[in-house]
């Protein structure tokens, strides 16, 4: 692979490469980017690959690879506490507002209030540290890194120390949504740090300014779809080369930072930012903003599970029409607003307060005319829990978008696009040029056929069916129970995960972890140190969990994974490919995602196991072979008196 990968570099030819789990799929990407001199961007889909990356891989090449490099890691700036908004809540504000009374004094805050506080501690603790860092940056940004990781190793044991690099991640306890909200900002609202009273200490834009200087910088694959969208602005880096870790999720990601979204609560936020600016007698303004998302929030709801039609028209029509209107009004009042009559006098920042809100209103009224402007090719819809329904625009095919922002020009950077499970057809619906890039699967390193055994179970009756759930909950009890716990047990929806655990800790004698029990790094470290012990998950956990060794020795998957018929963004592909969307939409996606989900078991040369698919289906469907090939090659089987007895030998022998 780093061969193939070296000569993509040469020819300035894109690449497509299939590598199985264990391949070492990252140091066949970096070596021959470092030692070509390339300056490279890795773009990983999950954390946890983008943790390995920088906390094991590059530091190990840095010491071992003979050759100098720096790194950093970029992440979006939501992911970073804005110490701007840390000024601002501390100063007053937003703090007193999430007493459990309304205002009133910090002794009557509730637990969101609370949990701000405990942020802003966090934060302060920091601001010092990052003026340091931020001096000491430009001398040695690659001694600035080493101290930053230890200071945040000491942070994340201590859970005491402040903020090393700002980032969410540092933090030894996971904030809620709601308390992060009032401590970060996004890039809908930030002014820049030139306009910014705190930009001087921004830990977003040091972040930056270190991705700037790095030969090789880690980022998330939204982030580097968002640089995409946003032309105009320069969130990455100049280039060499682009890595896409994990490509098989490229599309769907860069669907979705093409597109936009609108919700009440992005409504709401933008009128307590600028009821925070403008003086008393501007604020009637900001209450029509208010009651104009009361009127889109109740229009979604109703609509929530719909897709919209183009033209958009009747409720949703006049929803978006009144919210335009008075969002316009209202970012009219922003930019009238001098200091005098019109700002609060609050003495809490105005001006960034109005930076922010100008913004804010700006991206608003440009998502508000996306939607009813609808464009060919695109679809809009509308999902989400009731409480808080989510109106999204995405592009139906990306491949366009792709091909004139990523793939073609100048300065285009060569792509290496890489994946344990390559879906059919994907450099075609990425919009790779046609000629101009290759394709190659360098296999596995493991010996599936004597390391893994693949079950289905063809006496279970159809998933459709109303026994079915009684009796893969039958069959799942008996696997664990020869097993010996150590099992991942993996759902294709949260109910039937709940219904499952609910089972589970009815009958088995082995602790039996569930997805909301913790943090995802936390959970999948207790499920790994607790040998014996079951952890039942969802979707998050197909991907990106690496447990091996004996703690793991069943995966079980309750159904095949199929996108949900009824998805707006994948009806609209199906429409688009006619008479075949079963099978060029939905069974390549099953497939890769059945993949996923069955490269949990095997990580290592010395692991042994049975993933079982619960579903008669991977043994009976006329499509059947399509999802098998897509596994990797282990032995198989539809006998559970083999599969116990596989099972019941692995556990004993420890």
């Amino acid at each position: 692979m780093a061969q193939g990968v070296a000569r993509a570099i040469k020819g300035q030819r894109h690449l497509v490469v299939q590598a199985g789990t264990g391949t070492g799929k990252s140091l066949a990407y970096l070596v021959p980017a470092l030692t070509l001199g390339c300056r490279a961007v890795v773009s990983t889909a999950t954390k946890a690959l983008q943790d390995q990356l920088a906390q094991r891989d590059l530091p190990r090449l840095s010491s071992s690879l003979g050759v100098r490099f720096t790194f950093a890691v970029l992440k979006g700036r939501s992911n970073y506490v804005c110490m701007q908004r840390v000024r601002e809540v501390s100063e007053g504000g937003e703090q007193l507002e999430l007493s459990t009374h309304g205002r009133g004094t910090s002794s009557q805050l509730g637990p969101l209030g609370r949990e701000v506080q405990r942020l802003l501690r966090w934060a302060a603790a920091g601001r010092s540290a990052a003026a340091g860092r931020s001096a000491a940056a430009g001398r040695s940004a690659a001694a600035g890194r080493s101290a930053a990781a230890g200071r945040s190793a000491a942070a994340g044991r201590s859970g005491a120390a402040g903020a090393v690099t700002g980032d969410r991640a540092e933090l030894a306890w996971e904030p809620s949504d709601a308390a992060w909200a009032q401590v970060s900002t996004s890039w809908r609202e930030c002014p820049g740090a030139a306009q910014c009273p705190s930009g001087g200490e921004c830990f977003a834009e040091l972040a930056r300014r270190r991705a700037s200087d790095a030969d090789v910088v880690v980022v998330n694959t939204h982030l580097y779809a968002t640089s995409l969208a946003l032309k105009e602005a320069e969130i990455l880096p100049p280039h060499d080369l682009v890595v896409f870790d994990e490509a098989h999720e490229l599309e769907d990601i860069a669907s979705a930072a093409l597109g936009c979204e609108l919700n009440q609560g992005r409504v709401i936020a933008l009128a307590r930012s600028s009821r925070a600016v403008l003086a008393a007698a501007a604020r009637d303004v900001v209450s029509d903003v208010d009651d104009a998302a009361a009127v889109l929030g109740n229009v979604l709801r109703d609509q929530r599970g719909q897709a919209v039609v183009r033209p958009v028209e009747g409720d949703l029509l006049h929803a978006l029409t009144l919210l335009r209107e008075r969002t316009n009004r209202l970012a009219e009042q922003l930019r009238k607003a001098t200091g005098t009559a019109e700002m609060s006098s609050g003495g809490r920042g105005s001006d960034a307060l109005r930076h922010r809100a100008q913004k804010a209103s700006s991206h608003l009224i440009e998502d508000v005319d996306a939607v009813l402007e609808l464009a060919e090719g695109q679809v809009a819809w509308v999902e989400g829990a009731q409480n808080a329904p989510v109106l999204r625009v995405a592009p139906i095919d990306v491949g366009a978008v792709l091909l004139e922002r990523l793939w073609e020009g100048e300065d285009a950077p060569t792509a290496v696009l890489t994946s344990a499970t390559v879906p059919p057809r994907l450099g075609e619906r990425l919009g790779l040029p046609e000629g101009r890039y290759d394709e190659m699967d360098v296999g596995s390193p493991f010996a599936y056929g004597e390391q893994a055994l693949l079950y289905c179970p063809l006496h279970l009756p159809d998933p459709r069916s109303p026994g079915f759930e009684a009796a893969m909950h039958e069959e799942l009890i008996a696997l664990i129970q020869a097993a010996g716990g150590r099992t991942l047990a993996l759902f294709t929806s949260w109910r039937s995960m709940e219904a499952a655990v609910r089972v589970a800790r009815e009958r088995l004698s082995w602790r039996v972890l569930a997805q909301p029990d913790l943090p995802k790094p936390k959970l999948v470290a207790e499920f790994t140190q607790d040998r014996g012990s079951c952890l039942f998950a969802t979707m998050g956990f197909w991907q990106g969990v690496d447990v091996p060794g004996p703690s793991l020795s069943l995966v079980t998957i309750d159904r095949l994974p199929f996108p949900r018929p009824d998805d707006p963004l994948l009806q609209a592909r199906r429409e688009a490919a006619g008479p075949r969307a079963f099978e060029l939409i939905d069974v390549p996606r099953a497939a890769t995602l059945l993949a996923q989900g069955a490269g949990r078991l095997v990580r290592s040369r010395e692991d042994r196991g049975v993933v079982a698919v619960l579903d008669p289906r991977l043994g009976r469907a006329r499509y059947r072979w399509d999802l098998v090939r897509s596994l990797p090659p282990m032995r198989r089987t539809r006998s559970r008196a083999e599969v116990v007895a596989f099972l019941e030998h692995l556990a004993a022998s420890g």
